[in-house]
């Protein structure tokens, strides 16, 4: 009978671990701030950190779009990268997506051979700070997700390291 009590407690309290990481998972500013910083180190740039103005100006942004979750611009001050998915994408995941367009970016000619713009703000040198928001769309239209940067990048011409 014992055993029993100390196996249901085990139980219990790890359905509420998994249910907690679930919840925040990927998803705080640590893990944002983390995923672009490796991004960063692999070509020597100087690491981002957290803004909560840059953070709750993303929050903003994103509760507006969340009604149709459509990937438009808020056109604002800072550089923004967006990313949407019809399931419950992770900010680290999002971060990767962008990320993951380095394969379309040449550094010697500072041309895309598709997309790649997302890549380059994320490793624009002179950016020093970051803040990003995730929202679950209504009607299950999936998760958005913003980023702002400050200073911005991507200016034409430039080279973001």
């Amino acid at each position: 009978m014992e055993l029993h009590k100390v196996c249901f407690s085990l139980l219990c309290m790890l359905v509420l671990a998994i249910m907690c990481d679930v919840g925040h998972g990927q998803n705080s500013p640590d893990d944002y701030v983390s995923a672009h910083n490796a991004a960063r180190s692999e070509v020597d740039v100087p690491p981002l950190v957290w803004n909560e103005t840059l953070a709750n100006y993303a929050e903003e942004y994103a509760n507006e779009r969340r009604s149709e979750c459509q990937l438009v611009h808020s056109n604002g001050p800072y550089g923004e990268n967006l990313a949407w998915s019809s399931g419950d994408l992770s900010g680290v995941d999002a971060v990767r997506m962008w990320v993951d367009e380095k394969a379309d970016y040449n550094y010697d000619s500072n041309s895309c051979s598709s997309v790649c713009g997302h890549y380059t703000q994320v490793v624009w040198n002179t950016t020093t700070r970051v803040g990003c928001a995730r929202v679950t769309c209504d009607n299950g239209r999936g998760t958005f997700i913003g980023c702002n940067y400050d200073p911005p990048g991507n200016y034409v011409g430039v080279r973001p390291y």
